[in-house]
């Protein structure tokens, strides 16, 4: 069962080097936990601090400025898409709510997810 995304999950890249929380900036109304809850448009990131992904421009200039020794560069995440899937019956603001098993594609090849969440879905008997 998936569980809701809200402000402060933490979230990875998988060539980011370090972990990131999710900032909540397409609503700020509807609240879980205290915590302003996540859609599919809270696809900004400023970084995950250096990136390794040979696709990168920037990788490829670091590797080439030392005679091809691979070298990670400063992470610019290159988002241009929303979290897919999200969970499309459940509409926050008019839009899809985030949860934890959605994905989001950097342009240079990373996929970035949620890899905790403080919304948790408890299942009671």
């Amino acid at each position: 069962m998936a569980n809701p995304a809200v402000m402060s999950s933490i979230c990875m890249c998988t060539f980011g080097a370090a972990p990131l929380p999710l900032a909540v900036s397409s609503q700020q109304t509807v609240q879980c936990m205290n915590l302003n809850v996540a859609t599919i448009m809270d696809n900004k990131f400023p970084t995950f601090g250096m990136c390794s992904c040979p696709s990168n421009p920037a990788v490829i200039a670091a590797t080439a400025a030392k005679l091809g020794v691979f070298s990670p560069a400063p992470c610019v995440p290159a988002i241009i898409a929303p979290w897919a899937p999200g969970a499309p019956t459940v509409l926050v603001c008019g839009k899809p709510l985030l949860n934890n098993t959605s994905k989001l594609m950097c342009t240079y090849g990373g996929v970035i997810q949620i890899n905790s969440t403080p919304a948790m879905t408890v299942k009671t008997p």
